[in-house]
């Protein structure tokens, strides 16, 4: 699954940090999804679409095989 959340978050012009306390998971945690090592929970896809004020699917796309 690829993401955009770098790019979300400097839009924001927020660290993986300050978005890590806003949807309450560790910086290690956003790190490892942004890289793709991890897929989020529907949880933490739809804290983070909050977060940035957009859609799911706008942050988080289908690769083909996922």
């Amino acid at each position: 699954m690829k993401n955009n959340i770098r790019v979300q978050r400097a839009i924001k012009n927020i660290t993986q940090a300050e978005l890590a306390d806003l949807i309450q998971v560790s910086r290690q945690t956003i790190n490892t999804i942004e890289s793709g090592k991890y897929v989020p929970s529907t949880v933490l896809a739809l804290k983070m679409a909050k977060v940035f004020g957009k859609p799911v699917d706008e942050i988080f796309e289908l690769e083909e095989g996922d």
